[in-house]
């Protein structure tokens, strides 16, 4: 996972890629919303790893990332993560009108990215929301 995430081998996603493609299609979801990485994140990095896990998966690029990140998740420990303030914001206002939404990001670690994007994603009116994660 590093050497994919932050070293920048991008080629490593077709390791997981088929797999993660099945186990989406056995999900009885509406659609699916990927988590977001800043635009800080996205020029440094030069990718989504979550989009590259899941490339082949039509998505809804519903949220965004809003708050400026001095440090990577990866760096902070577990309480900081816990206590964390929403990060994310609604990029696109859509009504998900009682909708089944499938939330995938590349690591599960503490649960609280998901619990934020998940909680705007019920803002948006969505019925219900899982997620899936590479790794944990």
């Amino acid at each position: 996972m590093k050497a994919y995430k932050f070293n920048g081998d991008y080629l490593l996603r077709s390791v997981f890629n088929r797999e993660l493609i099945q186990k989406v299609h056995t999900m009885a979801m509406d659609m699916v919303v990927p988590v977001p990485v800043s635009h800080d994140t996205m020029l440094r990095r030069g990718f989504n790893q979550t989009l590259g896990l899941f490339e082949g998966v039509p998505y809804q690029a519903l949220l965004q990332v809003t708050q400026q990140q001095k440090a990577h998740q990866s760096q902070r420990d577990r309480a900081a993560r816990l206590h964390r303030k929403q990060p994310f914001s609604i990029a696109v206002t859509k009504d998900l009108g009682n909708q089944r939404v499938l939330l995938v990001d590349d690591v599960y670690t503490t649960g609280n990215t998901l619990y934020h994007a998940a909680a705007l994603l019920y803002q948006l009116g969505a019925k219900e929301v899982k997620s899936l994660s590479l790794a944990r």
